[in-house]
């Protein structure tokens, strides 16, 4: 697992240090670096490469390169562009630590889901997997029910306890070699094609297949999970989440996802309460980044007493609000 990871000179993360647990919520305003943290450790996989112009930090001199150094149960590691390509401005990325953190961060993926690309019909491939916006997600359910038929009848019990209004998952032909999503009515078996279908149900159908996956990736990094998801559906993307950072609590017998998630949703963050050691806040004062763990602040018992923490939160007295809020 990754504990913790130092940025210098990456964009807005001029000189800080995010501390990491298996499941970690980061919430902060706008322009507080949550999004940079997301694209770093895709950098880190070599997923992303970025050019000078992308990655430099304002105000910080050309000749000081941008570095990210971690440190996980394996060890210690380092990111950083060659020096002399950076200069130059050209893409060139690499980082040196054990075997087991390199692998892991190429094992690792990004996900900002958009529910148009989910809806999109797919060619079926052999090793189709969920890219960055949801798409091939009709191909990933394809091949799960034909491989893992058991974690296809999870998904459809699942989906039908979230959205009762459907109770099962089918799929259409629109043309030869491809798949697209339809879902069926619990009442009168009504098909619905993916392009008919809400936002929030489309989002929550690709979170529900991450979670099932059968081989998920080691670390997996989420953009506002819960966006254009209703409030009563929250508390099923946490557990979506928990099952894969703790997969012993579901039975699961495989290695935890580390999952690093962002959220601007009060009503998100108010199911984290009893464990303030997963929440992160990231605090910009001027040009500077600070993040830090909720836990960890002395005073949090007596500042929340039995207030919600989102209220808390949206006071600004934990910090992770505009400035001025």
């Amino acid at each position: 697992m990754i504990e913790w990871l130092e940025f210098k000179n990456i964009k807005a993360l001029r000189d800080t240090r995010l501390p990491l647990s298996r499941f970690t919520l980061i919430v902060g305003p706008n322009g507080s670096g949550k999004s940079t943290v997301l694209q770093a450790i895709q950098a880190l996989g070599h997923k992303r490469s970025w050019t000078r112009d992308e990655i430099r930090t304002a105000g910080v001199a050309e000749i000081e390169p941008p570095l990210i150094r971690g440190g996980s149960d394996s060890g210690e590691f380092t990111w950083r562009p060659d020096a002399a390509v950076y200069l130059l401005g050209n893409r060139h990325t690499r980082i040196q630590g054990p075997g087991e953190v390199v692998d892991a961060f190429h094992r690792s993926r990004l996900f900002s889901f958009n529910a148009d690309e989910i809806a999109k019909p797919v060619r079926l491939l052999p090793e189709i997997e969920l890219d960055e916006k949801g798409g091939g997600l009709a191909g990933v359910l394809d091949r799960i029910r034909d491989l893992h038929p058991e974690r296809f009848e999870a998904i459809n019990q699942e989906l039908g306890r979230w959205i009762p209004e459907f109770d099962r998952i089918l799929f259409e032909t629109p043309v030869e070699g491809m798949r697209a999503i339809v879902l069926r009515t619990r009442q009168g078996g009504h098909k619905i094609k993916a392009r008919d279908l809400s936002a929030g149900t489309l989002i929550a159908l690709a979170l529900l297949t991450l979670a099932y996956l059968p081989e998920p990736p080691t670390i997996v990094c989420l953009e506002e999970p819960d966006r254009g998801l209703h409030p009563r559906l929250l508390r099923d993307v946490r557990d979506a989440l928990y099952r894969l950072a703790y997969p012993e609590s579901t039975g699961e017998k495989r290695d935890p996802v580390q999952v690093i998630a962002t959220t601007h949703n009060p009503f998100f963050l108010d199911l984290f309460r009893e464990h303030p050691e997963e929440i992160v806040i990231a605090e910009k004062d001027g040009l500077e980044v600070k993040f830090s763990r909720l836990s960890e602040r002395p005073d949090l018992n007596e500042i929340l007493g039995d207030a919600p923490l989102s209220e808390v939160w949206f006071s600004g007295v934990l910090g992770g609000v505009p400035k001025g809020a």
